[in-house]
């Protein structure tokens, strides 16, 4: 893991406001964990009011959203900050609209439990339950990679995925043979698919967030670039 030498600053105050800006982001993080818990539990238990209040708290995370941004802008406009401080900046601002948009998919996900959605197999119902408590392991690697601002703990939490991608496509495969047997169900299985969908971009958000990581470790912007080739990158930057 590399060292980040942030910038010495004359004011307190703007360490301090940095400081706040990373904790607010840990908030939110906290808070969409908890949203996806609460989630698998109303899956696993079928509690249509707890996937209810999961909806309904989704506006706190949007709000936490804009607050942050609006924070990310003010510190811009006032501070101009530079290097080290302003990759702090733009990661803060990037990782937000991550975890909203994976706000937004838990909300989708809860909704199969309110709307009666939930697959009659209990099969299905389970795996779908454990590919959501992998999804739950990557959310925390990722926030405890961005708190530590660690890029080790990012490329490891970033590898984990092809995990959760491989369950999902068994998953998929299992899911199309039960639709062959219950054609009439058809409109119910499109909303299992959606869900399930989500649960695997929440994923792919969490892969974003490490990206972001590690541009904010190394000052390299590694978006878009393949596993093995961006392994091979953080080691020429000097692992």
């Amino acid at each position: 893991m590399k060292s980040i030498a942030f910038n010495t600053h004359i004011s307190a105050k703007f360490n301090i406001e940095l400081e706040n800006l990373r904790h607010s982001v840990m908030t939110m993080g906290g808070e969409l964990e908890k949203q996806m818990v609460d989630t698998l539990y109303a899956i696993r238990h079928n509690h249509a009011g707890l996937a209810e209040q999961v909806i309904l708290n989704d506006i706190k995370i949007n709000s936490m959203e804009i607050q942050i941004d609006e924070e990310c802008m003010r510190i811009i406009a006032k501070r101009h900050p530079t290097a080290s401080d302003l990759r702090l900046v733009m990661t803060v601002s990037k990782t937000t609209a991550d975890i909203e948009r994976m706000g937004d998919e838990i909300e989708r996900i809860a909704k199969l439990v309110t709307k009666n959605k939930l697959p009659h197999s209990e099969d299905i119902k389970s795996s779908m339950a454990n590919i959501g408590d992998r999804v739950i392991h990557m959310m925390r690697g990722t926030f405890d990679a961005f708190a530590r601002q660690d890029d080790d703990s990012a490329l490891e939490v970033y590898d984990s995925d092809n995990i959760i991608d491989s369950e999902y496509k068994k998953l998929l495969t299992h899911i199309a043979a039960e639709m062959k047997k219950n054609t009439g169900d058809m409109e119910d299985w499109l909303e299992v698919l959606w869900a399930l969908r989500s649960l695997e971009r929440i994923g792919d958000r969490c892969k974003n967030i490490c990206e972001y990581v590690v541009y904010l470790a190394r000052g390299s912007d590694v978006r878009h670039v393949p596993l093995e080739t961006l392994t091979r990158k953080i080691d020429e930057m000097g692992k």
